[in-house]
């Protein structure tokens, strides 16, 4: 599908920060409330079998260090490790629940989703956020419960969102081939890759987010102008 054309995807697959969330409600609002939290989470719950695991993991990617200390380290350079975002999602995931997180969705975002699905396209999300870090946001957001307008959630366990082969794992995990899917993304690095791909590209340029521009993919600020893509 080309990039500006009249046939809609089939499919959409979209990132979350700077794309339908502000890139200030991840940093400013999720990273210091898992960080705050760390030394109590791995201290009342570094005996549940998961997070063990988990802590395991980090002890053999970094030998040497207490996993608090690897963990810390990470938060404080945004890796996209999946250990990391496996234990912020645990810890996202009471402050959902005990009310004190809202996930937050620009306005023009579910309005499109609701679009979307009454043209039959079918909505997935990528994001470095784990997969039950996705749902928990999507699930409490400042629009309700959103989660039923999507199809599927994927997270780096599919593997790097600037590798090209991660897209066309998505394209073959569900069926749909490259040239029927439109990629949403803030990240002019990630565009490329899934361009690579195959797939048709749209970045976000968020006001709120000071997006720069980048070339050789169709531009849109709010999710309303996506339809423009194909009409």
């Amino acid at each position: 599908m080309p990039d500006a054309g009249t046939t809609p995807p089939h499919a959409i697959l979209t990132d979350i920060e700077g794309t339908t969330t502000p890139i200030a409600f991840v940093h400013d609002v999720l990273f210091p409330y898992a960080r705050a939290r760390l030394p109590e989470f791995l201290a009342t719950s570094g005996h549940d079998p998961e997070v063990a695991s988990l802590c395991e993991e980090i002890c053999r990617l970094v030998p040497g260090q207490p996993p608090a200390t690897t963990l810390r380290d990470w938060m404080d350079r945004d890796e996209k490790v999946t250990p990391l975002k496996t234990i912020q999602g645990m810890i996202w995931r009471q402050g959902y629940e005990a009310g004190q997180i809202v996930g937050v969705l620009y306005p023009d975002v579910v309005p499109a989703l609701d679009r979307f699905r009454a043209e039959d396209i079918r909505l997935y999300v990528y994001s470095s956020g784990s997969v039950a870090a996705q749902r928990l946001l999507f699930g409490h957001s400042n629009s309700g419960n959103v989660l039923d307008r999507f199809a599927g959630f994927h997270d780096t366990g599919t593997g790097p969102k600037r590798a090209s082969d991660s897209y066309a794992t998505i394209a073959a995990r569900h069926g749909i081939a490259a040239r029927h899917w439109l990629f949403l993304s803030d990240s002019a690095a990630e565009l490329d890759a899934a361009r690579q791909a195959g797939f048709a590209t749209c970045q976000m340029l968020r006001a709120e987010d000071e997006t720069v521009p980048a070339p050789n993919h169709s531009h849109c600020t709010n999710f309303s102008e996506i339809f423009r893509l194909w009409s």
